[in-house]
């Protein structure tokens, strides 16, 4: 029940910008965090022991402050509130919504506002590489963003949700594949993909409930091992079979082209801002998906 709170909360008022415009967001400071030791410890022999060493303290940081907060006065509050700062439906789906409307008003327009929520060069994008880019983001992030730390909130309560949280930010600031990074990062990348294994793949169930197509299930099983992540080709095979669009294929990152295979490559090449109405409209329904299991694991667990 307290998620599901939480879960209706994060729908209802998403990032309040009055809030966070004045005090740090938790993403923030787990941030500033991890560029210090990324700073501190980055640097001569050793690193990916490190690396290692730095997520260990990590996550026993962040179980010890869950922990902690569950023993303060009005606890289920504070867990409430901490659970819903953590999930990101409401604003997810603010962010890819604006990039259709974007689109609607100019390319250039498209290609800034889809600048926010992806990290791919945008500068040379056209309008279907910028809808492409806005629908793969929705798909990851649903399960990034809403479906993996809900489900650690159940899992493990405040400790698992702030565990997965900073291993996740982590994970988008060290566990590149870089020269700087390959060794440094490589513990939260592993930790990540594995913290995702669960997740990823119910984002994807959940993505198919919401839209099901005939046959959609054995297309997501044979193209979300195409995916360059273990994980992220599930929720995005999922859209994309969804949707009937092709989805990820080519595209640049620093500079480089990549030269990555479609997921599901049958569909339509020539998406559009209403192709994104529609991706934002299937992130709503997984999420009412969720929210129905989670008061249905609650009931049964109220009635055993």
């Amino acid at each position: 029940m307290l998620l599901a709170a939480a879960l209706l909360l994060d729908a209802v008022f998403g990032e309040p910008r009055w809030l966070w415009s004045r005090l740090p967001h938790p993403a923030v400071l787990a941030g500033r965090i991890i560029d210090l030791a990324d700073r501190r410890f980055n640097r001569g022999g050793g690193r990916r022991a490190k690396g290692a060493a730095v997520v260990a303290v990590l996550v026993v940081g962040a179980a010890a402050l869950g922990l902690g907060i569950r023993q303060l006065p009005l606890a289920p509050l504070w867990q409430v509130l901490i659970a819903a700062i953590l999930l990101a439906q409401r604003s997810l789906c603010d962010h890819v919504a604006n990039v259709a409307a974007a689109l609607r008003l100019s390319t250039g327009e498209g290609r800034r506002a889809v600048a926010r929520i992806v990290g791919r060069d945008t500068s040379a994008l056209d309008d279907p590489a910028i809808a492409r880019a806005a629908i793969e983001s929705a798909a990851e992030n649903l399960s990034d963003g809403v479906i993996a730390p809900a489900f650690w909130f159940l899992v493990a309560g405040l400790p698992g949700i702030l565990v997965y949280k900073l291993i996740n930010t982590a994970d988008s600031m060290i566990g590149h594949r870089t020269a700087r990074h390959e060794a440094f990062g490589w513990a939260a990348a592993r930790l990540d993909d594995l913290l995702n294994l669960i997740p990823a793949r119910l984002t994807a169930l959940l993505l198919w409930l919401a839209r099901p197509v005939a046959g959609a299930w054995t297309v997501i099983r044979r193209d979300a091992p195409l995916h360059r992540s273990p994980n992220a080709g599930w929720p995005e095979a999922a859209m994309a079979v969804a949707l009937d669009v092709a989805l990820s294929g080519p595209r640049s990152y620093g500079g480089r082209m990549r030269d990555f295979p479609h997921v599901h490559p049958e569909g339509a090449r020539d998406p559009g801002p209403e192709t994104i109405d529609r991706a934002v409209s299937l992130l709503w329904r997984a999420w009412a998906l969720m929210l129905g299991l989670v008061l249905l694991l609650a009931l049964a667990t109220r009635l055993c």
